[in-house]
């Protein structure tokens, strides 16, 4: 299953610098990203470990990801 939001960020595409380009564009894919999704991120992130579409060492990476990238946003 592709990940939109990492998809949104640039993925692994070699025409963006550093792994999600610059910090404008990061931003403005999160709020769009954002603004697309419905439903409780919390039953969909379980939902996707109990299916088996999200492994538990994916879960861990994009857990930490999310405390890396709270850490950048404004408080």
């Amino acid at each position: 299953m592709a990940n939109p939001l990492f998809n949104a960020l640039g993925g692994n595409t070699p025409n963006m610098p550093g792994p999600f380009g610059n910090m404008q564009n990061m931003m403005q894919a999160f709020n769009n990203f954002r603004r697309q999704f419905n439903g409780d991120p919390k039953q969909v992130v379980q939902n996707m470990l109990n299916s088996g579409a999200l492994s538990q060492s994916q879960f861990n990476q994009a857990q930490q990801m999310a405390k890396q990238f709270m850490q950048m946003m404004p408080k």
